[in-house]
């Protein structure tokens, strides 16, 4: 009982005087403050003003008016309300596209607006037949882009709503002192102070197994985690298997005799073993989604092979980071596909309603390009112009830049006899 007692004396004895050592503290506590730090100022960076932060929201605009102008009036209402539209939006804040109808339907198509104003073309004569029998309310239709997002979507059809609205009470003021008017009842005035009725209706629909147009996101994350986490998987397990980590599993440890490689040799193999195992990560992530879960999606085999691609540039630049920055690589690999990646990749909140830094990183962080990318495939038929056509060019753009930094760093290393050997017990 004696040794027992002053082993554990002993023990807490070296426990205290290790804790109190001023160097077991810094480096980890720099760096879980600098992580929390970083991480809060990034997300909540990123979404707490949007409506403050619009920088040209592109909302197009259709006038198909065809009336002529009311009596005293040089143009017809729809010419008027677009002029005013136009006029009355900041070009820094709501870049609103004047559009006719064949190039509204195909701007829908590929993504390039959130939204719309549509004018009628009977617009002017349904507003001159008020207060006539059987005269039908003048109308104006707000059509919805949900392949873009639910919240960019939505805010794009707020902000034409607001327009109609504003046309609309000044249409009012227009015509209510008109003595065509003057014996109207005050049902009648009611009405004509704010006469026209504002539909809204969804312009480019997409399937009702989308999740409101953020499947595409959920999807893409899935991607990145995949290739994030089987990349860093993949690194682990070879380090253990060549001997130059310990496999620790609950109670069990075990040191594997070391494997004499050079560190451009373990990265080639690293590699290698990540373009394989992709494919099955790949096909996990389409079956669970897909076909379990019923998310609705076209272009199968193309959506696979843009999936297992962009898993793979994921992994590959995982495992570039790690074998150039070594133990802290995982945490500098986390900044670069999730920390960054996630605010700056448009899917939720769009990049026109978020900070200038975050649509700098944009360019080239990889989510923003996977997103386009799987978004076009998903909602808007696979079109080069939807997006897909940057995104397949900047997967080869990552893909080289991970194998050319990764395999630069490690020739250095080995050229400069930086070997990763550890000494065995005799």
């Amino acid at each position: 009982m004696t040794s027992g007692r002053r082993r554990t004396a002993v023990d807490a004895g070296r426990l205290r005087t290790v804790l109190g050592h001023p160097k077991l503290w810094i480096v980890p506590g720099l760096l879980t403050a600098l992580v929390s730090l970083v991480l809060s100022l990034l997300y909540m960076g990123g979404i707490l003003e949007p409506e403050d932060r619009l920088h040209r929201f592109p909302v197009a605009l259709v006038n198909e008016d065809t009336g002529r102008p009311l009596p005293g009036a040089e143009q017809n209402l729809g010419a008027r309300i677009s002029a005013q539209v136009v006029g009355a939006a900041s070009s820094d804040e709501v870049r609103w596209r004047r559009l006719d109808p064949a190039e509204l339907k195909d701007q829908l198509a590929s993504g390039k607006v959130y939204g719309a104003l549509v004018i009628p073309e009977d617009f002017t004569d349904d507003v001159r037949s008020l207060g006539g029998r059987d005269a039908a309310r003048p109308t104006l239709t707000v059509l919805t882009n949900p392949g873009m997002g639910s919240f960019g979507s939505s805010f794009a059809s707020r902000i034409a709503q607001q327009a109609a609205r504003k046309a609309s009470t000044g249409i009012g003021e227009q015509i209510g002192g008109s003595p065509a008017f003057a014996d109207a009842s005050a049902a009648e005035r009611l009405l004509l102070a704010d006469p026209v009725e504002v539909v809204t209706e969804t312009g480019h629909p997409i399937g009702g197994h989308s999740g409101l147009g953020l499947s595409a996101f959920y999807y893409t994350l899935l991607l990145v985690l995949a290739g994030f986490l089987g990349g860093n998987i993949i690194h682990n397990g070879v380090d253990t298997a060549l001997g130059y980590a310990d496999a620790e599993i609950g109670p069990w440890h075990t040191r594997r005799p070391t494997i004499p490689v050079n560190r451009t040799e373990t990265l080639l193999l690293k590699s290698v073993m990540t373009a394989v195992l992709c494919l099955p990560m790949t096909a996990l992530v389409m079956l669970a989604c897909i076909t379990v879960l019923g998310m609705d999606a076209s272009h199968i085999p193309l959506l696979a092979l843009f999936s297992y691609c962009s898993c793979l540039s994921v992994g590959l630049g995982v495992q570039a980071i790690n074998a150039a920055f070594g133990s802290i690589g995982q945490i500098v690999s986390m900044f670069v596909f999730i920390a960054l990646a996630l605010p700056s990749s448009g899917a939720t909140i769009p990049l026109e309603a978020v900070p200038g830094f975050y649509r700098f990183l944009a360019v080239f962080e990889p989510m923003r390009q996977l997103v386009s990318g799987v978004r076009a495939i998903l909602y808007f038929d696979a079109r080069a112009d939807a997006g897909l056509g940057r995104a397949w060019i900047m997967l080869a753009v990552g893909f080289a830049l991970a194998l050319v930094f990764g395999f630069l760093m490690t020739r250095y290393y080995d050229r400069k006899g930086l070997h990763r050997m550890v000494p065995q017990p005799g």
